[in-house]
Parts: C-alpha cells; sequence; structure tokens
C-alpha cells in the first residue's frame, strides 16, 4: 500500500497582508480557527508566523502563548510547528518562543541566502534583503530545540543547504529521523521546478522525512509531482494564495483541500494527526 501523505498548513507567513488577501489570518483566534479548519480538510501539521493584531509579525512569547492557547483550544492533536525565521533580530529573541512553549516542531533554516520579489512588470525588486543564518545560529537554535524536546524541521532552499546537515549529524546534535522541508521557488534559492525536486531529495541523507514547499502557483505541480515521489507536502496561504484554477484561496483549508483531491487522484491516502505523529515519531506530550 501506497505510504500516507502529511499533509502540512502554513496559515500566515510573514510578508501577506491583507491587501493581498483579506483572508490571512492575525490574530490568535483567527489563527486557531484557521487551524481547525485545515485540520478538518485533512492537515496534520499547522505551520505558524506570529502576527500582531494590526497584522505586523510578532515575535514576543506572549503573542506566541496566546496563539499556542487559541490552537489547541481548537485543535488538541495537531502537530505545532513554530517559526524561527527573521530578519535583524537577535538569536535568542528569534528561538525564545521554543524555550518557552516547547512546541512538537520548529522550523530551523539551514542556511543563508539572498532573498528577494522581484516585479516583471514594475521592473524591480521587493523585499530585497540576505537572509543570514551562519552554523554558529543554526547551532544555537538546533541546540535550544534538543533542549525543549522539539523537532527541528530543516528548511532547505537549496542543494547547499541540504549538505549543511551533514556537520551538524557528525557532531550529534542533529538526531534522526531528520524533518526536511525542500522550499522551492524563492528567489535566491532553488527554482521550482519537478527535475529540480527529484534532485533534491537525491541528496538527503538516510532516515529522512521531507516534504516539498512550493512557492506561488507553482506549488501545485510540486505537490503533485511529490505525491509521486513519495514525499509530503505543505500548502497555505504563507507559500501560495491562488487555487490551480488561478482562483484566489479564501483559507489555508481549501489549499489542503486541493491538495487531498491531488493526493486521491495519484492514489496516495492521507495520514491523520495520529498516523503523522507515530510516523515522524512525535508523541503527543
Amino acid at each position: 500500500m501506497t505510504d500516507k501523505v502529511i499533509i502540512t498548513a502554513a496559515l500566515t507567513g510573514v510578508l501577506a497582508t491583507r491587501q493581498q488577501s483579506p483572508y490571512i489570518p492575525y490574530t490568535p483566534d483567527e489563527i486557531a480557527a484557521e487551524a481547525r479548519r485545515c485540520v478538518e480538510a485533512g492537515a496534520s501539521i499547522v505551520h505558524i508566523h506570529a502576527r500582531q493584531d494590526n497584522g505586523m509579525p510578532a515575535y514576543d512569547v506572549e503573542t506566541y502563548a496566546r496563539i499556542d492557547e487559541a490552537v489547541k483550544g481548537q485543535c488538541p492533536d495537531v502537530i505545532i510547528n513554530y517559526s524561527t525565521g527573521a530578519i535583524g533580530l537577535e538569536r535568542e529573541t528569534r528561538v525564545h518562543q521554543i524555550r518557552a512553549l516547547k512546541p512538537d516542531m520548529a522550523a530551523l533554516n539551514m542556511g543563508s541566502m539572498n532573498y528577494a520579489i522581484y516585479s516583471r512588470k514594475a521592473k524591480t525588486f521587493y523585499h530585497d534583503h540576505v537572509f543570514a543564518n551562519p552554523f554558529k545560529d543554526i547551532q544555537y537554535f538546533l541546540e535550544a530545540m534538543n533542549e525543549a524536546g522539539t523537532r527541528p524541521e530543516m528548511e532547505c532552499f537549496d542543494t547547499g543547504h541540504i549538505n549543511n546537515a551533514r556537520p551538524l549529524i557528525d557532531m550529534g546534535i542533529l538526531q534522526p529521523p531528520f524533518q526536511f522541508s525542500l522550499v522551492m521557488g524563492v528567489l535566491g534559492g532553488i527554482p521550482a521546478s519537478t527535475k529540480n525536486l527529484l534532485h533534491q531529495v537525491e541528496q538527503l541523507p538516510e532516515n529522512s522525512f521531507w516534504q516539498v514547499i512550493g512557492i506561488g502557483t507553482k506549488q501545485w505541480p510540486l505537490v503533485a509531482a511529490a505525491l509521486t515521489l513519495g514525499g509530503n507536502v505543505r500548502v497555505g496561504l504563507e507559500d501560495n494564495l491562488y487555487l490551480p484554477d488561478g482562483e484566489l484561496a479564501k483559507s489555508s483549508a481549501e489549499g489542503v483541500e486541493t491538495a487531498v483531491t491531488l493526493a486521491h487522484l495519484t492514489g496516495v491516502p492521507i495520514a491523520t494527526v495520529a498516523e503523522a505523529r507515530e510516523k515522524l515519531q512525535i508523541p503527543r506530550r
């Protein structure tokens, strides 16, 4: 029988605003309601960036704690994955919510990169910055996750980022099973294509689980490719605001429903939250 696919829903992100989509959740209650809709649609993991009530990014423990309480109140079994990504913040500020809340999973960005959005229409760059993640910071975040009992979800925007896991494995601070996220389609990282996805998968160490994160509308062919390659998938408004027909998604749950449909069409069953916990070896705490 084909292995069951684990679906992650990325609910908020840090860049998308309600000017781009009125359906981006901002408040803890909105995020929790979105998490519940996604779990009901078939997601087992929710990936969350904290937002202030006005939509600006939030990095304080108190906001994350409010989100944590609200999400667990709506869907107590779901696997919660918090972001640690940020530009220009001290590294302790990027990880203090992990120390305080000890979530099931947390994003571990595996390398530095140029990170930008380019407009062909305007012939200009938006959000043009360097996303810095030197090894000393990666190790710092990983050790904090280990202390919290939190599974690192290694976000790899290019092939070199995958290889950056190897010294951490050799040091013994990164333990199997390894959880990789292959992020594709960010300007500055690897382009989104099935050929590139296959190349990325072939670089993974043994004892690895992986999911594809396609940015923008190329998300959907990458989801289909991942399903045929035995991988897991991430969808949601953080990564892509549109459904395959070009319609604006009204919820991350609509993205989950689309991923479920693609899985059914390719004969891949959907993992429940309990099955995802068992497969990834993440017991409920």
